[in-house]
């Protein structure tokens, strides 16, 4: 039944799909060298505590549908101060980082959640985060974290917790 159910929305949503690819590329099927994060991410939070930007290819799907699987890199500077709404790079365990956005902030302590969870939540301190996501960069265009049309959906997609599993299911859909 989960394979009808798959099958029949792929067909109606095929119309969005190729509006979709069209508009923000496709993840790319050429090869690359990846690196287990506990092997690099140290080394980019290092680079971030100097001051130093990084720009790093996102890898895993818990931050859909506003950044994709090794299609999307980011852009991530180190700030003093991080705000609820924030996609940062954080350690939440001894060599284990995520980019995750801060969905509150209690004193100097974040729970971070990623856009494509639906329940699980991550904590850490503000000093274990590395740095903040500053612009989005996809194929074909680059788009500012201060955006305020991705901040307005950044709000609404965190109002629309309780329905998210059914929008990604769609989304997955489109993809």
């Amino acid at each position: 039944m989960k394979a009808i159910i798959k099958k029949l929305a792929s067909w109606l949503l095929s119309p969005w799909r190729r509006r979709y690819r069209k508009r923000n590329g496709v993840v790319s099927n050429q090869p690359r060298h990846e690196l287990p994060n506990d092997a690099w991410l140290g080394e980019v939070s290092q680079m971030l505590r100097e001051g130093k930007p990084y720009a790093i290819y996102v890898k895993g799907y818990s931050m859909r549908p506003f950044i994709e699987h090794t299609r999307d890199r980011v852009f991530l500077e180190k700030r003093d101060s991080y705000n609820v709404g924030d996609a940062v790079l954080a350690q939440i365990a001894p060599g284990h980082y995520v980019l995750h956005r801060i969905i509150e902030k209690r004193g100097d302590h974040l729970i971070l959640q990623g856009d494509g969870n639906v329940k699980g939540v991550e904590f850490c301190k503000e000093q274990d985060v590395s740095g903040v996501v500053t612009q989005y960069i996809r194929p074909h265009r680059i788009i500012s974290a201060d955006n305020p049309k991705l901040v307005r959906r950044i709000r609404l997609w965190r109002r629309l917790r309780p329905i998210r599993m059914y929008l990604l299911f769609i989304y997955r859909a489109i993809v």
